[in-house]
């Protein structure tokens, strides 16, 4: 598989043939200075480099432009592109001789009788260019070959790995504590024959949450707005079965409404602030979350006055919510990502994530 360049397949065809005919009067200025000083041609060194640039120029354009033409940049079918060699050299020989004499001012005939000497030394010459001709382009085709196949594999490892991070990130979506619902499904049913007024408000409070929480979790990216709505929507629930007990505040400037973040990430961490700080709590307490810019970093902080990390009852743990906001960062963030968990005065815990915009 060959990956063209932005501007098209065509320019790098013209860019990667212009390249080649560069790289060809190099060879062409080399087998000038061996004719000239080492098979001792006659005629001086202008002519026959005149001479090898005319016939080293056709022989590439007649080569690598037919390559082009007929396989673009994709590797050739050996034996074709063998024939096309073999036929290309004596047609670039031939031509290349005859605008060689054109542009000398020399007469056919007699560029023929002048370079017609030494002609076991002309055939080995030939025949070693020949050799040499066949060698670079056809290994350089291999090495471009390996080369596609090597991006091509590399591509496919990278597309894999997204694959599996992508999975990763949705298994770690989904264990979001569970509890909550099944506790507010127990809440209700209690409600039902107490409260049927009050248990009607939590059954539309848990509608909206459950369908905020169904957008979001079949979601890869979501909005800093659509996050805390769905915040919103939970503390709300929570707010009807805690009553006075749970109050809250959702600090989210203007600014940063439509900033993009992981779906549901700070959901994990206010569903640990009640159930690990205020729900254990008689008199219960409050819940901050707040959105800050830090030059290039976002910084979301979760703050409750419950019962703190030293106080909290030690069967509770921290819960699959801290864990949970940890592997998801290491897996989108790596190293870029940080997550602190601190004490709150007077009382509680004060959660804090930092992410690069």
């Amino acid at each position: 598989m060959i990956y063209p360049t932005p501007a098209g397949p065509r320019y790098s065809r013209l860019r990667r043939f212009a390249l080649d005919i560069a790289i060809t009067q190099v060879f062409n200025l080399i087998i000038a200075i061996l004719i000239t000083y080492v098979v001792r041609r006659h005629g001086g060194f202008f002519v026959n480099l005149v001479f090898s640039m005319c016939i080293g120029t056709l022989a590439t354009a007649f080569i690598d432009g037919g390559r082009l033409i007929m396989w673009g940049e994709q590797k050739p079918p050996k034996w074709k592109f063998v024939l096309l060699i073999i036929v290309s050299l004596p047609a670039a020989q031939f031509l290349g001789k005859a605008l060689a004499a054109f542009m000398l001012g020399i007469p056919f005939e007699d560029m023929s009788e002048m370079r017609g000497g030494n002609a076991t030394a002309m055939l080995i010459g030939a025949a070693v260019c020949s050799m040499f001709i066949i060698w670079f382009f056809w290994s350089r085709e291999h090495i471009e070959y390996l080369r596609a196949e090597a991006e091509a594999e590399k591509a496919r490892a990278a597309s894999i790995e997204k694959q599996a991070l992508q999975a990763q990130l949705q298994m770690l979506q989904a264990q979001i504590e569970p509890h909550m619902l099944f506790n507010t499904l127990a809440n209700l049913k209690g409600l039902i024959d107490v409260d049927p007024r009050l248990a009607h408000r939590m059954l539309d409070q848990l509608i909206h949450y459950l369908r905020a929480t169904l957008c979001a979790s079949r979601s890869q990216i979501t909005t800093l707005e659509q996050e805390f709505s769905l915040l919103e929507s939970y503390l709300g629930l929570m707010k009807v079965r805690m009553g006075q007990r749970l109050s809250y505040a959702l600090e989210l400037p203007d600014h940063l409404r439509h900033l993009s973040v992981p779906p549901m990430l700070l959901q994990p961490l206010v569903e640990n602030a009640i159930k690990h700080g205020l729900e254990p709590r008689v008199e219960g307490g409050k819940i901050t979350v707040r959105a800050e810019r830090n030059g290039t970093r976002l910084t979301l902080t979760v703050c409750d006055t419950g019962l703190g990390l030293e106080n909290a009852p030690p069967s509770t743990g921290t819960g699959v919510g801290v864990s949970n906001v940890r592997e998801r960062l290491q897996a989108l963030y790596g190293a870029g990502a940080e997550f602190t968990l601190n004490p709150n005065t007077p009382s509680g815990v004060i959660a804090e994530l930092a992410i690069p915009l």
